[in-house]
């Protein structure tokens, strides 16, 4: 009630001695919370070793919250000692008990081979298990999985079908990955109009690829009329991001003075940064986070 301000003003202080009491007698939601308040330093000053104390004490007792937090403490070494394969062992106890945000997790580390011999086929599975409790991260990845025909069979309108789901939440990844099926026709019949609205979507939330890709269209006059000004507009504000190909486009951009004056110290400033990050001008989708 203090922490969440429910019936009695919002008083993390007063929160903190009543979860202590008891937390103290072992009660494992108390433990749990204590981990959380420290973590993130609310009401205290953030103190991830006492957040690791609290959690484990919680996470031994079986608090799924608490064996999924300090699966993530391992993870990122917060607290404790970075530790893939614990990591990995208390994501497995939270995922176990169901918890979708565990079960992405553990399913990201068997995708790349962190923590767990590198394993498509339980990535695929433990990504299943969290899509169908609508998690976004898990859908995109299962979208990702399906594209590169990863530990599954290659199919574009699987895939589609995995990023709309986590685009239709507000996955900015997805939304990309989603524009460039449509804009190449993968899974999906060839419709520009849809890649634009998507890729609008993804760029208008700060996703650097989105804006790439949203820069592309507008240059090439792909589902919307051509308009260099607006593409570089959109170049810019990826390439501010340290977007590679969006700082490639930029520099051309400034070498042909397409939407802007000419400027070849700002091409030159540009261009070799970018070829220093391998970049191609054509559109395409961010590369997994997993």
């Amino acid at each position: 009630m203090y922490d969440e301000g429910r019936e009695v003003a919002q008083d993390y202080a007063e929160a903190i001695r009543w979860f202590r009491k008891a937390a103290e007698q072992g009660y494992a939601d108390a433990q749990s919370n204590l981990g959380f308040i420290y973590g993130h330093g609310h009401g205290v000053p953030q103190d991830y070793a006492e957040a690791a104390r609290w959690c484990r004490k919680a996470a031994e007792q079986g608090s799924v919250e608490a064996q999924f937090n300090l699966g993530s403490m391992y993870y990122h070494g917060q607290g404790v000692g970075r530790d893939y394969t614990e990591a990995a062992r208390w994501y497995r106890k939270a995922a176990v008990q169901g918890k979708a945000e565990a079960q992405t997790n553990l399913g990201s580390m068997y995708y790349r081979g962190r923590g767990v011999a590198r394993n498509y086929a339980e990535a695929d599975r433990l990504f299943r298990k969290a899509a169908g409790q609508g998690n976004a991260e898990a859908q995109f990845n299962l979208g990702l999985m399906n594209e590169e025909g990863e530990g599954v069979r290659q199919d574009y309108a699987e895939a589609v079908r995995c990023y709309h789901e986590a685009a239709k939440q507000g996955d900015a990844e997805a939304q990309t990955n989603l524009g460039s099926m449509y804009h190449r026709g993968h899974g999906v019949p060839q419709d520009y109009g849809a890649a634009v609205r998507w890729f609008h979507k993804a760029a208008e939330q700060g996703n650097a690829d989105g804006q790439y890709n949203l820069g592309v269209v507008y240059d090439r006059g792909d589902g919307v009329p051509q308009d260099s000004a607006e593409a570089v507009r959109w170049y810019r504000k990826a390439a501010e991001q340290g977007q590679a190909m969006a700082q490639f486009n930029l520099g051309v951009s400034y070498i042909q003075g397409r939407g802007l004056r000419q400027d070849d110290g700002e091409a030159v400033r540009l261009v070799p940064r970018s070829r220093r990050a391998g970049s191609r001008r054509g559109p395409g989708g961010p590369q997994p986070h997993v």
